[in-house]
């Protein structure tokens, strides 16, 4: 198969065209990518030898038909992404996201040529954070589910999901969509949630989250995200829109629970340096109440119980990078953890 990557520079687009050469060995990959601050050849660095990387703007109508016309497939991952980004300037999303989307649909027209889109779960809006009200199973996003963005960078997604779905009832483009939760991994950029408080435990800056930290948020790893795009490819139906997701939506009990087994494996690891930073930020009682009784240090008399876990959390990976403790790897893993929005 000859495998035409859109964005293939990028994080998620990246990891697909690594998984891929190394899964597949029978598919060739070209990579579209037009090398902005999201995108970089150091991403491909590893598989130079086995990709073609052609730089260039996914709105040049002229090139992704001549790209497209070589290739028996294209998986479309070219996109602007960053949500504060979006509301700062808008127009780059729409000219990636639609117009960019656009050009494509037309090449894969022009061509006949099968073309698997990704697209992201924010296109759905937000979902009840306390669940159903008779305490059911869980809210989730379905395929039928009516978009509601919220935001430039969703909205514009949403609108390239409808030119995919419209191309392909119109024209018979063989066209499939994938809408995925959030993705974390390798060559994530740094303007990311997890990327960012990872280095700012690194460098010693306080982590933060916005807001009340409220927000659910479903986490996936990169490359079962892009196993299941392989999936989709392989045996989705023209047409057919796919969720993809870890299956982990959950509220602030998830990442209480994370706090709280952090906040013990530094207790173990550095029981007085550790106590000696609780004591001096007046946080033990806030972050492991048990230990604190255990250890006679009193309640800090800021300590409010309605404070967020997730301000817990941001507190022990603070205490984290005071202490340049390790902190563990978590890959593959089926989490949720309350975030900003």
């Amino acid at each position: 198969m000859r495998l035409l990557v859109t964005g293939g520079a990028g994080f998620i687009g990246a990891n697909f065209v690594h998984s891929t050469l190394g899964e597949r060995p029978e598919v060739s990959v070209t990579v579209l990518d037009a090398l902005t601050y999201a995108g970089s050849r150091e991403s491909l660095a590893a598989v130079e030898g086995s990709v073609r990387l052609v730089e260039g703007d996914i709105t040049d109508a002229r090139l992704v038909s001549q790209l497209v016309a070589e290739s028996d497939a294209v998986v479309h991952f070219a996109a602007e992404t960053h949500v504060d980004n979006s509301l700062s300037d808008p127009s780059p999303f729409i000219r990636s996201n639609i117009v960019g989307t656009f050009a494509v649909l037309e090449a894969v027209r022009a061509h006949g040529v099968r073309l698997h889109h990704i697209s992201t779960d924010e296109v759905y809006g937000d979902l009840p954070l306390a669940g159903r009200p008779d305490g059911g199973e869980p809210v989730r996003f379905t395929p039928d589910t009516p978009y509601n963005p919220s935001s430039p960078y969703s909205a514009s997604k949403a609108s390239a999901d409808m030119l995919v779905r419209a191309w392909t009832r119109s024209y018979g483009v063989a066209a499939t969509i994938s809408n995925c939760s959030n993705n974390y991994g390798p060559y994530q950029h740094i303007e990311k949630f997890i990327p960012r408080q990872i280095t700012n435990v690194l460098t010693g800056v306080r982590p933060r989250i916005y807001g009340d930290g409220r927000n659910v948020r479903d986490w996936i790893h990169v490359d079962d995200h892009n196993d299941a795009v392989w999936t989709i490819i392989d045996r989705g139906r023209i047409g057919e829109t796919y969720l993809i997701g870890a299956d982990g939506e959950a509220d602030h009990l998830v990442p209480e629970r994370v706090w709280q087994e952090l906040a013990r494996g530094l207790m173990e690891s550095h029981p007085e340096r550790m106590l000696t930073v609780l004591r001096d930020c007046g946080a033990l009682a806030v972050i492991l109440p048990e230990v604190a009784r255990l250890w006679g240090v009193p309640q800090s008399p800021e300590h409010h119980p309605e404070v967020d876990t997730g301000v817990h959390l941001m507190m022990v990976l603070d205490m984290a990078a005071r202490l340049q403790a390790p902190l563990m790897h978590l890959a593959h893993a089926h989490i949720s953890i309350t975030m900003i929005g």
